[in-house]
């Protein structure tokens, strides 16, 4: 299968919901409005897609560092089939209850010293690959990587993550922030252009909505 193969397959199987299947759309967790939802948890429970995307992700990215570090918890399936298909080593963040921003996650790790961050081998010199599912606005990437920042420290290794690597980018600036902090995202699918690959199998009204939601997201910054 190939990108565009994939999301085809994505939107057929309810992988992504449109005002189609929620008139109301969707708050995300990033806190914005949205006409559409993309939900690649599910992705383990259809495994044929999970191999592809396992192998065409890995394709991109097996050259940018020599570990992964899938993100709890969409990214560690995702992760796992980059790892499996590729031979590339794989550690991945623990969800921490209650950690939501930098701040949380500083003052968790000072109360919670013992506890592991990030589960797997760390080695110094090591280069990470972050591998997560989709991409909005970036926050939790920063999240997760200074998770593993913080791991590697108290594991007393020298640790770089330069690269970020996902399914779906939602093209809503995550790139920008990204390069802002010296690093580069890496995604198989842009959200914007595969959303004609799907335009002939959705209704005139759905796609219109997406596409101006797309190129004027500030028509709906206040929308709930």
């Amino acid at each position: 299968m190939n990108e565009k193969e994939i999301f085809i397959e994505l939107y057929k199987r309810g992988l992504i919901k449109t005002i189609r299947h929620k008139p109301e759309g969707w708050k995300l967790v990033s806190g914005i409005w949205s006409p559409f939802y993309i939900q690649l948890r599910l992705l383990p429970s259809h495994p044929d897609l999970l191999n592809e995307i396992g192998i065409l992700l890995g394709n991109k990215i097996k050259s940018f560092g020599n570990k992964l570090l899938g993100i709890a918890m969409a990214g560690i399936p995702i992760a796992t089939s980059i790892s499996l298909h590729h031979g590339i080593p794989l550690c991945y963040t623990r969800k921490l209850a209650g950690v939501k921003s930098i701040e949380d996650l500083e003052k968790y790790s000072k109360e919670y010293g013992e506890h592991s961050l990030v589960e797997g081998e760390i080695n110094d010199g090591d280069e990470f690959v972050a591998i997560d599912d989709i991409v909005t606005k970036f926050d939790s990437k920063l999240l997760a990587i200074k998770q593993l920042e913080i791991e590697a420290e108290k594991r007393k290794c020298n640790i770089k993550c330069k690269h970020v690597a996902v399914v779906i980018d939602r093209e809503q600036g995550a790139e920008d922030i990204a390069k802002q902090h010296g690093i580069k995202l890496h995604s198989l699918i842009k959200f914007r252009e595969a959303i004609e690959w799907i335009k002939d199998v959705m209704e005139e009204e759905e796609y219109e909505i997406i596409i101006d939601y797309l190129e004027n997201p500030e028509k709906y910054e206040k929308m709930k």
